[in-house]
């Protein structure tokens, strides 16, 4: 690809008080100097990218940018030694589409620490409906997989079960043989129905996870996948079973915690966070290649809807508003 070929890229920048987002021709030339150039086929639309277009949390960075913290594609050119053109390739995390240039771009400048091989048995349009929801509850699964939850210990709790990590825990949880109860906030009882096809045996909802829980309630689940934070991960420590563990990776509904010690040291539980952006190369790696199987096609195929390029700063604002079941797909060609 020559230097001055043309592209769409999705470009934010400042203006006045707030953020200006639209679709723009750029060039390679234009482009970050990374190692490895990458034709992009799709990247995925988060949450943080709801709060990074609203201009909330400091999400992006520097400006210009170009967001999308993750994408699958293919190498055009590779200075790195570990890749070379033609191979498949998926970036998430490490702060791309924050503090790097990220996949909403039809070409893409990556640093080749940043990616891992596409595995064998997928494609670029699995992997981002993967994306990064799906690699991260995968890590949170692996995590309560190493605190000895396992399927015959009970049920496990799957909260903000209608969202992106949420519904792609539930979809993997269910696939490993475990008893699974989704927690959706109310008002999204209209996803029971989608979430009994990914697997969900059980819901949870109701005005006792908008209160402060005592220090220790009846004893309910064997694990948990947090997405929410706050008061509903306070109420999942307080009413998990002796021995259970918490896999924690989001704060949807906010980042304080008031809690008590009661659950950890009458109880023996555990609350491990999971961090999807600074997870080491191995751990990545064995985890997008667990997802070749672990989750089903026709799961993903629940989960996702596919949205053009132009559309992510609309669907941004729905995502924050809690407007978007499941997860969103950015084909940057369309």
């Amino acid at each position: 690809m020559t230097q001055q070929q043309r592209f769409n890229a999705l470009v934010v920048d400042k203006a006045g008080d707030g953020l200006k987002a639209e679709v723009k021709q750029l060039t390679v030339a234009d482009l970050p100097p990374e190692d490895v150039l990458i034709r992009v086929d799709y990247s995925t639309l988060n949450y943080k990218e709801g709060l990074g277009f609203a201009n909330l949390n400091r999400i992006f960075r520097i400006f210009p940018i170009v967001p999308g913290l993750d994408l699958a594609g293919t190498v055009v050119e590779s200075q790195s030694p570990d890749y070379k053109p033609g191979d498949k390739v998926i970036l998430n995390g490490w702060s791309v589409g924050e503090r790097y240039w990220g996949g909403y771009s039809q070409m893409a400048k990556i640093r080749s620490d940043f990616l891992v091989p596409m595995p064998n048995g997928m494609n670029s349009k699995k992997a981002m409906e993967i994306g990064t929801a799906g690699y991260t509850a995968m890590l949170q699964v692996m995590t309560l997989e190493e605190a000895g939850v396992t399927p015959d210990k009970g049920p496990v709790l799957v909260t903000g079960a209608a969202g992106g990590v949420g519904s792609n825990a539930v979809a993997i949880l269910a696939g490993l043989g475990y008893e699974v109860t989704a927690l959706v906030k109310e008002g999204q009882e209209s996803t029971h129905d989608y979430l009994s096809a990914l697997g969900a045996n059980d819901f949870s909802g109701g005005d006792a996870w908008s209160t402060d829980p005592a220090p220790l309630e009846s004893q309910k689940w064997a694990g948990a996948v947090d997405t929410v934070g706050t008061k509903v991960l306070a109420r999942t420590l307080s009413e998990m079973k002796y021995g259970g563990c918490v896999a924690a990776c989001g704060l949807a509904g906010g980042f304080d915690l008031n809690t008590t010690v009661m659950p950890f040291i009458l109880r023996g539980v555990s609350l491990r966070g999971v961090d999807s952006v600074w997870c080491p190369y191995q751990r990545r790696v064995e985890a997008w290649d667990r997802l070749v199987t672990d989750i089903p096609d026709s799961a993903l195929a629940e989960i996702n809807q596919v949205i053009r390029l132009d559309e992510v700063p609309h669907y941004a604002k729905e995502i924050l508003e809690g407007q978007v079941t499941g997860h969103i797909v950015v084909d940057v060609n369309a």
